[in-house]
């Protein structure tokens, strides 16, 4: 039985229509219900909707063997997982942004508005660059619009939010898509189980 944790929403939902292409499908997974838990004894499967944030916690801990989580998620929650495949879905970047025109002032740290702290802090120490974390949830365009910050760092799917509020992408940090993850045990108990898994899912990813 492979115990599978999904992220709740339109991301999840497209990776399940991928498991269930590869042999995967579990009854109700997509009704409207309030149920979390969903089980094929036939197919050898057990999925469970999590808050997409969660994914990563439920894998790391071997609640889930494994799961689907953006690249983002993954390396902001710093989570002991292996990433096993690209499911060359949910696309966008992980970007630094400001307000069209801005001019960084290198005699003091750079103020960074984002909710992806940790991500921020990574990439701004790598070079070597001082910065003052302001860590919000949402709205993050708003943060150097009205001068709480120099410069946000966000996900960028299309960026008409940024060009709406004169604003634009000032560097791309890293692409971002979804990734099956394993909790590392699991990787050697249900070696089998989840390889072959991988290798079903890799004839349902879509073209690049």
């Amino acid at each position: 039985m492979l115990n599978v944790a999904l992220p709740k929403g339109r991301l999840g939902e497209k990776v399940y229509k991928m498991l269930e292409k590869a042999g995967y499908a579990c009854e109700d997974v997509l009704k409207d219900t309030r149920k979390l838990v969903f089980t094929d004894e036939k197919n050898g499967v057990s999925y469970f909707w999590v808050k997409p944030s969660d994914v990563t916690v439920y894998v790391e801990h071997g609640v889930a063997d494994i799961g689907v989580a953006g690249r983002d998620t993954i390396l902001e929650s710093g989570a002991d997982v292996y990433e096993l495949l690209d499911l060359k879905t949910g696309k966008c970047r992980m970007c630094v942004a400001s307000v069209n025109g801005f001019r960084e002032d290198h005699s003091r740290p750079l103020r960074v508005a984002t909710k992806f702290a940790r991500i921020a802090e990574d990439y701004f120490a790598r070079r070597n660059r001082d910065i003052e974390v302001i860590k919000l949830y949402g709205s993050i365009e708003l943060a150097p619009v009205l001068g709480l910050s120099d410069v946000i760092v966000d996900i960028v799917e299309t960026g008409t939010t940024l060009r709406e509020n004169n604003m634009g992408v000032l560097e791309e940090i890293f692409p971002i898509s979804a990734r099956l993850i394993a909790n590392k045990a699991r990787c050697k108990f249900k070696k089998d189980e989840i390889e072959a898994c991988v290798a079903r899912l890799k004839k349902e990813l879509p073209d690049d």
